[in-house]
């Protein structure tokens, strides 16, 4: 009776829970989960860094981050619908596009790999990428962009696929241990890993792709890597929410240009500083120039990767990729 005889109440409580439902709806729809190639690499930073920061939460966005240690098992639980986007390296839209896949750089996070090949120090008699013929080469994963590095080096190189071996041994600690113990002689890696194994004495540096100058020196131009990459039918179908994503970690990249290695290292969890958090900075210090100032694809970047990866990809060798396809600024341009 109280209900019927006030419906000026009763069409307020109607219209406050309609609004209500409607806020959830538009939460869940903003629900993002990003699976990441191993997010305590320094070249994936600015995924935890935007979410230290409280970046996607100002944007509305509820971001998942999902840790995997090697970026081709990231792209395939993308592929498989299991996860929205993947921060990983940008020759992925290349390859997967020969495949008939396509997926897109929605934001370019760095313009160099941010690489280096280690050799073990137990090998000496290695001095550069052709003294590895025969030898067992460590990568994250097979498929991986440390793999697709690594064979486009030793082809580089004069050494033909299948006169050396890839392993995959993922990254940081149990890169360490097949280095130690014999199983790889050289391998690919990121920082913290190198700075960790320079330290020890227990590898030198071989290759080394942390700088847009070395990187040009090494691969024959810039070469654009860490990227938040996604699938094209999901990102025409999600504009709003995509450009959430792009504002966070465009204001993510102005940051990281602006403060020092020590005020980033400060927003990480305290774990990912492998115990040496004064080795953390260095390298940091050292290496976030390979990071865009504005999430901008680098010109000339992609025909640098697409040359790299023809040299020796059966995948890529031949065929025709449009590289308009394979990444886009609409995001970054847009940003706020």
């Amino acid at each position: 009776m109280k209900l019927n005889s006030n419906p000026t109440r009763l069409f307020k409580a109607l219209a406050l829970a309609t609004v209500v439902l409607a806020s959830c709806a538009a939460v869940a729809a903003d629900k993002v989960i990003i699976m990441v190639g191993g997010y305590e690499k320094h070249i994936y930073l600015p995924a935890k860094l935007a979410e230290g920061l409280g970046y996607f939460k100002a944007e509305g966005l509820d971001v998942e981050l999902l840790n995997e240690g090697s970026g081709v098992d990231a792209e395939n639980e993308m592929l498989a619908g299991a996860v929205q986007g993947v921060v990983g390296f940008y020759d992925h839209c290349v390859d997967l596009q020969t495949k008939g896949k396509y997926v897109e750089s929605v934001v370019q996070f760095s313009q160099a790999p941010g690489e280096v090949e280690l050799v073990s120090t137990k090998h000496p008699e290695i001095k550069s990428m052709a003294d590895l013929r025969g030898k067992s080469l460590g990568v994250t994963g097979l498929g991986s962009s440390t793999n697709f590095l690594s064979q486009y080096l030793m082809v580089k190189a004069g050494v033909p696929l299948g006169e050396f071996s890839t392993i995959p041994v993922g990254a940081g600690t149990t890169f360490i241990a097949a280095m130690t113990q014999d199983k790889i002689q050289a391998g690919m890696t990121t920082e913290p890993t190198i700075s960790r194994m320079l330290k020890t004495g227990e590898a030198r540096i071989l290759v080394d792709m942390r700088t847009v100058e070395k990187t040009k020196q090494a691969l024959g131009g810039t070469y654009p890597a860490a990227s938040l990459y996604m699938p094209t039918d999901w990102v025409e179908k999600n504009k709003p929410t995509v450009q959430k994503l792009a504002n966070a970690f465009v204001k993510t990249l102005k940051y990281i240009s602006t403060h020092s290695a020590a005020e980033i290292a400060d927003k990480m969890p305290k774990d990912f500083y492998a115990g040496d958090k004064e080795g953390y900075v260095k390298a940091l210090a050292d290496g976030k120039a390979m990071f865009t100032a504005d999430g901008v694809m680098p010109a000339g970047g992609p025909e640098t990767v697409l040359s790299v990866l023809s040299a020796f990809s059966k995948n890529v060798k031949g065929k025709t990729v449009d590289l308009s396809k394979t990444y886009t600024t609409e995001f970054v341009k847009n940003a706020k």
